[in-house]
């Protein structure tokens, strides 16, 4: 008789990408192989984000089984959902190392998901990971394999852009916003539903400007284009993205665009001109190792070792420092405030525990990042903190997240909405023609 409820097996990519997901799959039942434990054994140790992942789920299991043989299924939270058990993964007939000629890691989870597979001939098999090569591999060992979907938003063309062009706008619409600066919501029509800090480009007879809705006051204001730090926007998109920006009232933004859009260069000029109102200026990414070395092999002390991963945030402080003479004070600020520590370039490897009042964070590259990073990071936002986000989510250098998983798409998808938050999506290069031409063409 044919079980309806699955059995899901789980690879050591979904666990550093979410270590809850056992939670996740309801009534069906979750079978850890021992391979995924040695494995989370490796990342129990440090700082990172998938290093506390893997300790979470350590104690879960622990907590979970209490002495109880790992062995036998496990009750995974209460009777409302399925269970969980540990599996060796020895060869039960196809032998996954033997298929690729191999010894590895992956063929032992593959051999694992094979044994239940011809254990249990009348329930459905599936093996979840956030590898592609590995559901490849699962594929063509006639296991039914797929990506783990729980915090996947929808697909990048769907996703809030933040900006609407809004055209054949009423005249007394654009009246109001003209002489007073805001406009009543009567006058926009009962069907029109405004999202807090959306961004308008509205336009009527040749004739356009850009408003934004602030929901505190219920009315449509007029935004005006804004330098900061004498970094002037070039388009509609960044004179949306510097209101966001220089917004006091908004305390989270995130700026999506390709290279070249001025997302880092436009958040670092906005927390240099609002440095008064805050006691520091955080400016961090995700160090992402190349090739997939780890940074220790880099010669040098850590500094050494950080500063090829941060040199992008540097080149963007040394141009807006190029905007004034040596002789004006401004040039010489950026420098003082590196050297007094008003201004920090960190990696988020060190942001875990530590609270942040007073200060405006930057964090670049955050496509890099799993929905669970951001999250970690915003809970760390103190009293008088502010926060932008910028990234590509098309643009991704961790293995394991794609254009609807990263952090910075899922946390578009959440909070946009927000009174507290706003979005802009980037869509013209400004860095040069060159730059265009390979956004564009290759």
């Amino acid at each position: 008789m044919k079980d309806n409820r699955k059995i899901f097996v789980l690879d050591t990519s979904v666990i550093l990408y979410d270590y809850q997901a056992i939670k996740n799959f309801q009534e069906h039942d979750v079978v850890i192989p021992i391979t995924v434990l040695e494995e989370l054994d490796q990342f129990k140790k440090g700082n990172d984000e998938k290093n506390f992942a893997a300790r979470e789920f350590i104690r879960f299991v622990d907590k979970a089984s209490g002495n109880q043989s790992l062995q036998n299924w496990t009750h995974i939270n209460g009777r409302s959902h399925g269970c969980f058990r540990i599996v060796m993964g020895t060869p039960n007939g196809v032998d996954a190392d033997q298929v690729f000629g191999e010894v590895k890691p992956d063929h032992r989870i593959l051999n694992s998901a094979l044994q239940l597979q011809k254990e249990n001939p009348n329930r459905r098999v599936v093996l979840v990971s956030k590898d592609i090569n590995l559901r490849i591999k699962a594929k063509a060992l006639n296991l039914i394999a797929e990506d783990y979907e729980t915090g996947k938003t929808r697909s990048p063309e769907e996703l809030y852009t933040g900006v609407s062009v809004w055209k054949q706008v009423p005249p007394a619409v654009l009246n109001e916003l003209y002489q007073n600066g805001s406009c009543r919501i009567s006058l926009l029509g009962k069907k029109f539903k405004p999202q807090p800090n959306h961004f308008y480009v509205c336009e009527q007879g040749g004739k356009s400007l850009i408003a934004c809705y602030n929901a505190a006051t219920g009315r449509l204001e007029l935004v005006k284009k804004r330098s900061a730090f004498r970094i002037m926007p070039r388009n509609v998109e960044q004179i949306c993205a510097m209101e966001a920006i220089l917004n006091p009232n908004i305390n989270l933004v995130t700026l999506q665009g390709v290279a070249g859009t001025g997302k880092t260069l436009l958040s670092l000029a906005g927390a240099l001109e609002q440095r008064r109102n805050y006691h520091q200026i955080y400016l961090a990414r995700p160090v992402v190792p190349l090739s997939n070395k780890d940074i220790g092999y880099l010669p040098g002390d850590i500094k050494s070792k950080l500063n090829p991963y941060m040199e992008p945030l540097w080149d963007n402080l040394k141009y807006i420092r190029n905007q004034y003479s040596d002789k004006e004070k401004e040039h010489r600020l950026i420098g003082e405030m590196v050297e007094n520590e008003k201004l920090v370039v960190c990696p988020l490897a060190y942001i875990r525990g530590r609270s942040f009042s007073n200060v405006f964070f930057i964090v670049d590259e955050a496509q890099n990042l799993t929905p669970h990073e951001v999250k970690t990071i915003i809970s760390r936002g103190g009293e008088n903190t502010k926060m932008v986000f910028t990234g590509d989510i098309h643009q991704i250098d961790t293995p394991y997240l794609d254009a609807r998983s990263n952090g910075l798409s899922y946390l578009i998808e959440r909070a946009h909405g927000n009174h507290l938050y706003a979005h802009v999506t980037l869509q013209k290069g400004e860095r040069s023609e060159l730059a265009n031409l390979a956004n564009e063409l290759l």
